[in-house]
C-alpha cells in the first residue's frame, strides 16, 4: 500500500495518456477503439477513488507527495501532491471522462481513433494541472491542455469550428505568457520552481526584490492567465464560440473541468503566493465577478441557441466562484470549491443532454422544439432534474455552494451578497424559461413527434450525474470535510476576522 500511495498520482495522471499511446497501435475498428477508451477511462476513475478513500481529512496540508528531481539545470522537480481542494477536482475529471466516451459513442464517425486519443490526452493534462506543485510542471500541463482541446473543437466541432478553436487557443495561450513571465521571475529569485519553497521564500522575506510594484505585476501575471481561463468578465468572449462549436464531449470537459483550472489557480497561486496583493485587488476583482454573474445571466436569457445559453450560464456560475474566493471567508472559499464540483456535474450533464438532442435533430435552436415532454418523457425528466440542480434547488448540488458563497459574501461586504444573490433569481429565469419553451406545450414541429427517447447507453451516461447531483445536495459534508481544512490553510495569511469557521467537522 505504501508503494501505491507513493505512486498513485502518477498512475492516475498518466493512465489515460498511456491508453492513448496504446490506441495508436490499434487497427481502425471503431467499436474496439470505443470499448478500449471506455475501459481506460473507467480504470482511471477507479484508480482515482483511492485518493478520497485514503485521504486524511483532518490534515490541511498536501498528501500523496511525490517529489523527485526531473531536470538538474534549471532546478525542475517532478513534484505532485494534492490537498482537499485539488482532491475532488481530480475525481471530477476522472468521473466525467468515461461519461464523455459514452456520450460520444455514436456521434463521432470520422477519425474515431484520433478523437479518443485526444480525449485521453486531455484527461491527463487536466489531472496534471491539479496535482502539480512544481510551477514549471504546472505550466507544462496548463499549456498541454490547449492542444487536444483546440483539436477537438477544430476537427470534430460544428459550423465555425476552426474560428472557435483558433480563438480559444490564442486567447488562452497569450494570457498564459504573462503567467510564464511571473514564474520565471520567481525562479530567478527563489532558485526553485517548487510552490512550497517559493511560498516560504515570499512569506519569510527571503526575496529582497519582492517589493514596490513587483508583487502587483507578479499577481497580475498569474491573475490574467486565470481570469481568461475562468473566463471572468470581460475576458469571456472566447467561451460561447468554443462551447457552441465544440463536440459534446469537448463541451462537457471544457465546462466541467477546464474552466475550473482558472478558479483553482486563483485559489492556489494568487491567494497562496500573493495574499497581500489579493487583499488589495479584491474589490475590483469582485466587481468583475458580480458583473459576470448578472451579465452572463441576462445574456443567457435572450439566447435563441440552447448550447449558447448553457455557455453563458457558465460565465454566471463561475462568477459566484470568483466572488467566494475573494471574499476571504471560510464559507466563501468552501462554497467556491463546492460550486466548482457541482457546476462540473450539472453543467456537464446539461451539455450531454443538449448533445443528445442535437444527435436527433441536428440543431440547438430553441425555436425548433416545443412539447418534447410528450415524445421524450424520460429525457425531459432527466433534463428537468439537472435544470433544478443548476438553479440551486435545496437538496440538490447547486444549492450548497451558492448558499456558502453568498454567506461569505455577506460576511465580507453586504452589497456583494445582495448583488450576488440576484444571480440565483436570474439563473432560475433563463433555465426554467428554456425548459418551458423546449418541453412544455404541444409539439410544434411534426418531425419532433417521432423523436426516440433515451436509449440504454444514454441513460447509463446520465444516471451518474443525476445521482451525484442528489448525493452532493443531501450529504455535502462528504466533500466539505476534506475541503474545509485545505481552505483554512489557504486563508491562514489573511486576517482572522474574515475566516470564521463555518463547516464543523
Amino acid at each position: 500500500m505504501n508503494w501505491l500511495d507513493n505512486n498513485i498520482l502518477t498512475l492516475v495522471t498518466f493512465a489515460p495518456a498511456a491508453g492513448g499511446l496504446l490506441l495508436l497501435f490499434f487497427p481502425r475498428r471503431d467499436r474496439d477503439i470505443r470499448v478500449f477508451s471506455l475501459v481506460i477511462s473507467l480504470l482511471t476513475f477507479v484508480l482515482s477513488l483511492h485518493l478520497p478513500a485514503h485521504f486524511n481529512r483532518g490534515l490541511p496540508g498536501f498528501q500523496f507527495n511525490k517529489d523527485v528531481q526531473w531536470i538538474s539545470t534549471p532546478n525542475i522537480h517532478y513534484h505532485m501532491a494534492l490537498d482537499g481542494i485539488s482532491l475532488w477536482l481530480v475525481v471530477l475529471t476522472t468521473f466525467l471522462t468515461p461519461l464523455c466516451v459514452l456520450i460520444s459513442w455514436n456521434s463521432i464517425h470520422d477519425r474515431v481513433k484520433e478523437f479518443f486519443i485526444l480525449l485521453l490526452v486531455l484527461e491527463t493534462s487536466l489531472i496534471g494541472v491539479f496535482v502539480s506543485l512544481d510551477l514549471f510542471l504546472f505550466y507544462f500541463f496548463w499549456e498541454a491542455t490547449l492542444v487536444p482541446m483546440a483539436l477537438l473543437i477544430g476537427i470534430y466541432g460544428h459550423g465555425r469550428r476552426v474560428y472557435a478553436a483558433v480563438k480559444f487557443f490564442l486567447y488562452t495561450m497569450i494570457a498564459s505568457v504573462f503567467m510564464l513571465a511571473a514564474i520565471l521571475w520567481l525562479y530567478a529569485k527563489a532558485g526553485s520552481f517548487d510552490f512550497v519553497i517559493v511560498q516560504n521564500a515570499i512569506q519569510s522575506g527571503g526575496i529582497p526584490e519582492f517589493s514596490g510594484r513587483v508583487p502587483l505585476l507578479l499577481f497580475l501575471g498569474f491573475f490574467i492567465a486565470f481570469a481568461v481561463k475562468v473566463p471572468l468578465f470581460p475576458f469571456h468572449t472566447w467561451l460561447p464560440d468554443a462551447h457552441v462549436e465544440a463536440p459534446t464531449a469537448g463541451s462537457v470537459l471544457l465546462a466541467g473541468v477546464l474552466l475550473k483550472m482558472g478558479t483553482y489557480g486563483m485559489m492556489r497561486f494568487n491567494l497562496g503566493l500573493f495574499p497581500q496583493q489579493s487583499r488589495v485587488n479584491a474589490p475590483w476583482i469582485v466587481v468583475l465577478a458580480l458583473i459576470g454573474i448578472v451579465y452572463g445571466a441576462l445574456v443567457a436569457m435572450v439566447q435563441p441557441n440552447m448550447k449558447k445559453l448553457i455557455a453563458y450560464s457558465s460565465i454566471s456560475h463561475l462568477g459566484f466562484v470568483v466572488l467566494g474566493i475573494f471574499s476571504f471567508t471560510q464559507a466563501g472559499l468552501d462554497g467556491a470549491t463546492f460550486i466548482m464540483l457541482a457546476h462540473g456535474v450539472s453543467t456537464g450533464a446539461l451539455f450531454m443532454l443538449a448533445g443528445i438532442l442535437y444527435e436527433r435533430r441536428h440543431t440547438y435552436e430553441i425555436s425548433e422544439f416545443g412539447g418534447l415532454a410528450t415524445p421524450m418523457p424520460v429525457y425531459s425528466t432527466f433534463f428537468l432534474f439537472i435544470v433544478l440542480a443548476s438553479v440551486g434547488l435545496p437538496l440538490l448540488n447547486g444549492f450548497v455552494g451558492e448558499f456558502l458563497v453568498l454567506s461569505g459574501a455577506f460576511q465580507a461586504r453586504m452589497w456583494w451578497g445582495v448583488v450576488g444573490a440576484t444571480g440565483v433569481i436570474w439563473s432560475a429565469c433563463y433555465l426554467l424559461w428554456m425548459y418551458q419553451r423546449v418541453f412544455f406545450g404541444t409539439v410544434k414541429r411534426p418531425e419532433n413527434n417521432s423523436l426516440p427517447d433515451l436509449d440504454l447507453r444514454e441513460r447509463v451516461a446520465l444516471w451518474p450525474t443525476a445521482v451525484a447531483a442528489l448525493v452532493m445536495g443531501i450529504a455535502p459534508l462528504l466533500w466539505l470535510h476534506a475541503i474545509d481544512p485545505a481552505v483554512h490553510n489557504v486563508l491562514a495569511p489573511f486576517p482572522s476576522q474574515f475566516t470564521s469557521q463555518v463547516v464543523r467537522r
